[in-house]
């Protein structure tokens, strides 16, 4: 199993997080995107489905659902203690945001936290499910197997959700209005998801806008820049 991506922000040592999963995951980068921006000293573990790695004794261990990502974080632990694992990307982040970003990442204010965790279910619930057939099908099926059927409706069905999020963004700097919260990361590698995938998108002006700040955002380097595999 290969470590790689060792980040130290903040010059506290290495180690003291670990993420488990590829880059290349959505649900991976929600969390090393969050870790960055709250300037945590981490690790990456680079590990998913094609070598078999996720089914071994050991990582079922972490997370008997056999899937990426899982944290372990050892920051508060007695030496030689187990550190906390948690699996599930919108958790972690909601964890970590909680732990380390309160009254930043996690808002203070409970209404305005309730409206950053109800974009997050969103996200989870309806816009990536949505968009999924299709994703599937041109980035991840060989041509053979596309199904075009399949690819039509994931599209009408995500269309009408990005100009949802489209509608939401109009004025604002962040999904919350005028602060950067949690719901932007969640939102933003979902969104990435989306335009990257050869599909025709209809123009939403402030959805684009808003996405090519997340992309600028010095956390978000190397993530949102990543090409769809």
């Amino acid at each position: 199993m290969s470590r790689s991506d060792l980040a130290t922000d903040d010059g506290q040592g290495q180690g003291m997080l670990r993420i488990w999963g590829r880059l290349s995951s959505i649900n991976v980068q929600k969390v090393v995107w969050c870790a960055r921006e709250l300037h945590l000293d981490h690790e990456r573990i680079d590990i998913g489905h094609v070598r078999g790695e996720l089914d071994t004794e050991a990582y079922v261990r972490l997370n008997p659902n056999r899937l990426i990502p899982v944290i372990e974080d050892f920051r508060g632990t007695d030496v030689g203690g187990e550190p906390f694992v948690l699996w599930e990307s919108n958790a972690i982040v909601r964890y970590l945001c909680a732990r380390y970003g309160e009254g930043t990442l996690w808002p203070a204010d409970v209404k305005a936290r309730a409206s950053a965790d109800r974009w997050m279910d969103w996200q989870t619930t309806a816009f990536s499910p949505a968009m999924g057939p299709a994703f599937l099908n041109l980035v991840r099926a060989p041509a053979e197997a596309r199904d075009e059927a399949v690819i039509a409706a994931s599209c009408a069905r995500t269309e009408p959700l990005a100009a949802m999020l489209d509608a939401a963004l109009e004025g604002k700097d962040f999904i919350g209005g005028d602060r950067f919260t949690m719901a932007d990361i969640s939102l933003a590698c979902a969104a990435h998801r989306w335009f990257g995938t050869p599909v025709p998108h209809a123009e939403r002006p402030h959805l684009e806008r808003w996405l090519a700040a997340m992309r600028a955002r010095p956390a978000a380097t190397g993530i949102l820049e990543l090409p769809l595999k």
